[in-house]
């Protein structure tokens, strides 16, 4: 059996359903606006949890894809 390098590579994604406020997809969106480019909400929402994500593991001496040991 041949392995797909492509469907191998791809990760299955777990799906949430996100409730804000308008305003907050107002700001969203003018955020997006203010890009080059068509970016999606959900391509801006995971970019920003990425940027949370990298900035709470540098403020906590973490380096990528380390976990502290409860």
């Amino acid at each position: 059996m041949i392995s797909d390098s492509k469907t191998a590579s791809i990760r299955t994604l777990d799906r949430i359903n996100l409730r804000l406020p308008g305003e907050t997809f107002d700001a969203i969106d003018a955020a997006r606006g203010e890009r080059p480019g068509m970016v999606s909400r959900n391509t801006w929402i995971t970019e920003a949890i990425q940027e949370k994500l990298a900035r709470a593991r540098a403020e906590n001496g973490l380096g990528e894809g380390q976990r502290r040991n409860g």
